[in-house]
């Protein structure tokens, strides 16, 4: 889950969070509505609200060949290297993967994602078949053209094998 705090007790269920500007998850993906939104607390801390957009066709149950956006707005300080680690820790519980496509993976996140602070904003966008594209604080920030990557990192939140349920039942909301 882009976290990296270094606690080994599970998190606190997740909170409801006001929806922010979609003007953002519009502009990388038109027509785009939000499904769900939630926060992720680590040992009572706050860590980041996520919202996810979604097309009008989106289905939850086959997300990985939808597009869509998922935003998290960091409430704390992590650092970059730590985040691209534990997406990689958190992908695997997701699926498969060969360990030179980790270190692969973990180079191109390690590229895109810098660290972060209360505000800073990191958006993921699926581009099924394709890829993610990445945008930090609404700039672009790189794209990563792997449909297993893709599919596998946004598994984080949205499969069924997700580290956080409740989170995940919280941006699927209406698209369930």
């Amino acid at each position: 889950m882009l976290l990296a705090l270094g606690a080994a007790a599970p998190p606190a269920p997740c909170a409801s969070v006001p929806a922010q500007d979609p003007a953002a998850a519009r502009e990388v993906l038109p027509g785009a509505r939000l499904a769900g939104q939630g926060r992720l607390t680590w040992w009572g801390l706050a860590v980041y609200d996520a919202q996810l957009w979604v097309a009008p066709d989106f289905a939850a149950a086959d997300f990985a060949v939808h597009p869509f956006a998922l935003e998290l707005r960091y409430l704390r300080e992590l650092r970059g290297g730590a985040i691209a680690q534990h997406s990689i820790d958190e992908m695997r519980r997701a699926g498969e993967f060969s360990e030179q496509q980790a270190q692969q993976w973990q180079q191109a996140l390690l590229r895109l994602l810098p660290d972060v602070g209360p505000g800073d904003r990191i958006t993921g966008v699926h581009a099924p078949g394709q890829g993610a594209r990445f945008l930090v604080n609404g700039r672009p920030a790189g794209f990563i053209a792997d449909p297993q990557f893709a599919a596998l990192f946004f598994a984080i939140w949205l499969g069924p094998a997700t580290s956080q349920p409740g989170l995940r039942a919280a941006l699927l909301g209406a698209a369930q």
